[in-house]
């Protein structure tokens, strides 16, 4: 019996180590999503390592994207879209696409689109749309609580980012220098608080998205 609950105790111990490994990786991971709004991309950063870049849209003047330092708050794979009273089932249809991630910033977030045309353009209600194969590639690499920087006109980091535009930074040997800011982010006018009010919904299983971003 004292064999038995020895052996039991070890194992507990080692799977206790284990866990607490895995965590400290995890945590050790600086991850940032930065956005130029501008170039109409976005870029996977890790540990100041660029490690993808894609193409997405942003908000169209009317409507611009946010610009500041955010937080991914939520996470939702096939979510369901509502808005003033449509509900629309994850498919080909969903206006928001198979994944969303809502930020900091209420009412905004990374998600896909209906609208596949309107990748690379000014295009949105604010948020930011990524093509379907581009934004479930993206999608399992981040996580809540990962920075995400919304930059509204080129600046250094986004030329060594992305290039300036008629030289692209190869993605593979590009080194971001800049950190995320800690201050609270900058906001620019979104949609009104009644629009906004149904995003990031208490419920796991189901997005209530209320605008077509």
């Amino acid at each position: 019996m004292k064999v038995w609950m020895a052996s039991n105790l070890a194992m507990a111990a080692m799977t206790a180590m284990l866990l607490v490994s895995q965590a400290s990786a995890q945590e050790a991971v600086k991850r940032v999503i930065v956005v130029s709004l501008e170039d109409h991309k976005l870029a996977l950063v890790e540990d100041g390592q660029v490690k993808k870049i894609y193409t997405v849209a942003v908000g169209k003047p009317s409507t611009p994207s946010p610009v500041g330092t955010f937080t991914i708050e939520r996470r939702v794979a096939n979510p369901t879209y509502q808005h003033n009273g449509k509900i629309v089932p994850p498919g080909p249809r969903n206006p928001v696409g198979t994944r969303w991630m809502g930020l900091s910033k209420h009412g905004y977030g990374i998600h896909g689109t209906n609208e596949p045309n309107s990748i690379g353009k000014s295009a949105s209600h604010g948020c930011i749309r990524m093509a379907k194969a581009d934004l479930e590639e993206l999608y399992p690499l981040v996580a809540e609580g990962d920075t995400v920087e919304l930059i509204g006109q080129r600046n250094e980091e986004t030329a060594l980012l992305f290039g300036d535009g008629e030289n692209p930074a190869a993605p593979a040997q590009t080194t971001l220098l800049a950190t995320a800011a800690t201050q609270a982010p900058t906001q620019t006018a979104g949609p009104d608080a009644t629009n906004t009010a149904a995003l990031n919904p208490p419920a796991p299983a189901v997005a209530a998205i209320v605008a077509s971003r």
